[in-house]
């Protein structure tokens, strides 16, 4: 899709462009390209950055500390970031919780925490998965039992992602086992510091550390640390949830996926030319970027609809599920144009052989981990095959 940009939006992509250029620390920038894993002061420094420039959280209200930009700015603003190879924003504070808090927060929540996201001085992590609650979320088991001025929370969360660096979790917990299943849960926020709190680490098949364990022993949380009407944490994680799936549709990364998948593609050779020359898989990558394409479309409408006061509804799980697939089919066909230099595992390379060359192109080395990594895209969030029941549900009325 080709944008009918404005001589002011002209501007404005040019001015976020050299922006990122100029302000983004090289050595971040080389991680992003390499897709190195990023440390915590790696994502601070990018967010402090753009905290000082008034561009943390363009989504925002003006009067919370957002930019006043129209949904084409906006989207722009993401675009540049991403083709600049600048490191996401950690979503789960800025573009998860904060919405929330806007919504259905006291003032006291608001007037504390909000400036603390913007200035990120509090990093946040999601808990709502469990052992024996995933996708049926409704069955979560972790319990918070009244105490006076506080709840003592006792329970385990799993999937927790990067809840290895965060100070503060807002999590789901059952307050009540009456009527429904959904009707006794409420939503807490929770100090990631406090005793009785212990985070363990799930190592995954790409040799990260992204997903952890998080267990609550009686873990003291203050009523005032409650988020709206005890029992109603539902109604506050189905609004969340709408912004982490249309969040998680990642335009902007598959869109630099695809144009590194482009350049891979030019250099490995296939015969006597390169595999960009083989009409096949030069037809495969038109097939994902034709659906990419579409995609941007709805998401642009979405983006507008936010802007005049409409937040995401069943439409989010359509952006979950077709930004899922397409994330997934670019990883796919990166590891294949990259052939037997897929197969070696780099971190064990690393480890038994630190004084090894490397194996192949410098572009191979991330490949093979990229495209593990990426097949829990379509489960995170509420897994595909929700999503479409979702739609079927809501949109089609079956």
């Amino acid at each position: 899709m080709a944008l009918n940009l404005s001589a002011a939006d002209t501007a404005f992509r040019d001015e976020v462009r050299a922006f990122v250029r100029e302000s983004l620390p090289p050595e971040i920038k080389r991680k992003v390209e390499t897709d190195q894993p990023l440390a915590r002061d790696d994502y601070l420094a990018w967010q402090r950055i753009l905290y000082e420039r008034g561009w943390m959280a363009p989504a925002w209200p003006v009067e919370h500390g957002g930019t006043g930009w129209t949904p084409i700015q906006h989207y722009l603003f993401e675009e540049e970031c991403h083709a600049g190879s600048a490191p996401r924003i950690v979503p789960f504070g800025v573009k998860m919780l904060a919405p929330v808090l806007m919504r259905f927060g006291s003032e006291a929540q608001k007037g504390y925490y909000l400036p603390r996201i913007l200035g990120s001085e509090d990093w946040w992590c999601q808990g709502y998965s469990e052992p024996g609650a995933g996708s049926d979320l409704a069955a979560l088991g972790t319990r918070a039992v009244r105490d006076g001025d506080h709840y003592l929370v006792t329970g385990q969360k799993t999937w927790t992602t990067l809840a290895q660096h965060a100070d503060m979790m807002f999590c789901l917990v059952r307050t009540s086992d009456e009527g429904k299943r959904q009707e006794g849960i409420s939503f807490l926020l929770i100090d990631m510091r406090d005793a009785g709190v212990t985070v363990r680490p799930i190592r995954t098949f790409d040799g990260g550390w992204d997903i952890n364990d998080v267990f609550f022993d009686s873990v003291r949380v203050p009523v005032s640390n409650r988020v709206g009407e005890e029992n109603e944490g539902w109604t506050y994680a189905k609004f969340l949830l709408g912004h982490e799936r249309t969040n998680i549709a990642g335009i902007g990364w598959s869109k630099q996926r695809l144009r590194a998948l482009k350049d891979i593609a030019a250099a490995e050779r296939l015969g006597e030319g390169a595999l960009l020359d083989d009409a096949r898989f030069r037809g495969r990558m038109a097939e994902v970027e034709i659906e990419l394409r579409a995609l941007e479309t709805i998401v642009l409408g979405l983006i507008s609809g936010e802007g005049a006061g409409r937040p995401p509804g069943p439409e989010a799980s359509l952006l979950k599920i077709k930004g899922t697939e397409i994330q997934q089919a670019v990883t796919e066909l990166a590891a294949e144009a990259i052939a037997y230099y897929a197969a070696p595992f780099p971190s064990a390379v690393q480890v038994d052989l630190p004084n090894e060359p490397p194996i192949g192109p410098d572009y191979a080395a991330a490949i093979a981990p990229l495209y593990f990594n990426w097949r829990k895209s379509s489960i995170y969030g509420g897994t595909n095959e929700i999503q479409k029941n979702i739609m079927a549900k809501f949109v089609l009325g079956l």
